[in-house]
């Protein structure tokens, strides 16, 4: 199943279970801890109080009370100390402890927010890369779908060679108009002086009417002169171009007919003696897939896994040779392949799609792709970083 980023409030996600990043005491506190307690309301204090505390890197399971879930898994993260305090560990051991908890209650569904990332002040970048390792290899062997729910885009971190890489790449539609004019003017001072030198003098303005009018008909004479010379000249030279236009177009007219004989002559057969023009069609993007996923010794699950795909949906893919998947979709497997550039975008159009570089979403895997970066959960966290739609389903 896969891996999801979300944007939102962590008590009104509907999942089977969420996690509560809570301290020693499981009697509720500050940031997501409070929310959650305020959400569930005082049954879940209560209950809370039945468990005496949880040490750190533990975790501890309790009903859902008033909150869209069936459960609450509370987990202890640590304080950040620089890392060398066994910091990693100890998160890592929150994500693990919290899945298993959520398998053994039958979960199908997990939210976690961003342990320890607030007052406990572990970095973002170093928390998302514990929290994503954890989960994958979780899926690996689970199928549940498991959510990162973010309270805002800022509480995860941005690459800044990605920035630049979008200001260089990225031709947002908005900001280019095909159809703008650049007028330029003059002062107004300028433009009235050049218009009053421009008058001719008041005593000779009919004399200078005729003179333009006699100029005009002598241009306009002139210009039909010289084109009929050109006519001839081009005409007198041009017989043998010519035939040999009128040789390929009746070449072309002949062939043509022929073609449309042959069509004519396949649509009377009677049905079933048609041609069969399957033979005729290229390679289709699930027979492109199953031929790379065969060429890189790749089992069919780790590919799923890797392209963060539900096994449901690839069953659909693998069974219907003519399955045409979403953009998303298509690249994801591109990127769980580890396919090179020119591979990726020759995937992408068997499924019908294409690279852009008015499309953010198109941009941003490039940028990964260029890298032979094929982290796909490290691809998401920067695709819902600029609001975009993520890989994978």
């Amino acid at each position: 199943m896969p891996l999801l980023f979300v944007k939102g409030d962590i008590t009104k996600i509907k999942a089977d279970a969420i996690v509560n990043a809570a301290n020693n005491s499981l009697l509720g506190g500050g940031g997501v801890d409070g929310a959650i307690h305020r959400a569930a309301g005082p049954e879940l204090l209560a209950e809370c109080r039945t468990l005496h505390g949880c040490e750190t890197g533990e975790a501890k399971i309790t009903g859902g009370y008033r909150l869209p879930c069936k459960y609450v898994i509370h987990t202890v993260g640590p304080v950040y100390r620089g890392g060398n305090h066994g910091e990693p560990e100890l998160l890592r051991s929150c994500y693990v402890k919290s899945l298993e908890l959520a398998a053994e209650n039958q979960c199908e569904s997990v939210a976690f927010p961003a342990i320890s990332t607030g007052v406990y002040g572990y970095p973002k970048e170093e928390a998302a890369e514990i929290a994503a390792s954890a989960a994958r290899e979780f899926l690996e062997t689970h199928e549940m779908t498991v959510l990162f729910v973010y309270y805002n885009g800022a509480e995860t971190s941005g690459r800044r060679e990605l920035s630049e890489y979008i200001r260089k790449h990225w031709y947002e539609p908005s900001k280019y108009n095909m159809y703008t004019v650049r007028e330029e003017t003059a002062e107004p001072e300028a433009v009235a002086e050049e218009a009053e030198d421009a008058k001719p003098p008041v005593q000779d303005s009919l004399s200078a009417e005729k003179r333009r009018e006699k100029e005009a008909r002598k241009g306009v004479t002139g210009l039909f002169k010289k084109r009929k010379l050109t006519f001839e000249s081009e005409a007198a030279g041009s017989d043998a171009a010519v035939c040999n236009r009128v040789s390929e177009r009746r070449d072309a007219y002949a062939g043509a007919a022929a073609s449309c004989q042959a069509m004519q002559a396949a649509a009377s057969k009677p049905m079933g003696a048609h041609p069969d023009f399957r033979g005729m069609l290229d390679e289709s993007f699930s027979q492109m897939l199953l031929r790379k996923i065969d060429e890189s010794g790749m089992t069919d699950s780790e590919c799923y896994h890797r392209a963060n795909i539900d096994r449901k949906l690839f069953s659909k893919i693998r069974s219907d040779a003519l399955y045409r998947p979403s953009k998303p979709t298509a690249i994801a497997f591109a990127v769980a392949l580890q396919l090179p550039p020119a591979e990726a975008e020759e995937m992408l159009k068997k499924a019908g799609y294409a690279f852009s570089q008015s499309s953010l979403f198109d941009v941003i895997i490039r940028f990964f792709i260029e890298r032979q970066e094929y982290d796909i959960l490290k691809i998401n966290e920067e695709l819902f970083r600029y609001d975009q739609p993520l890989l994978g389903a």
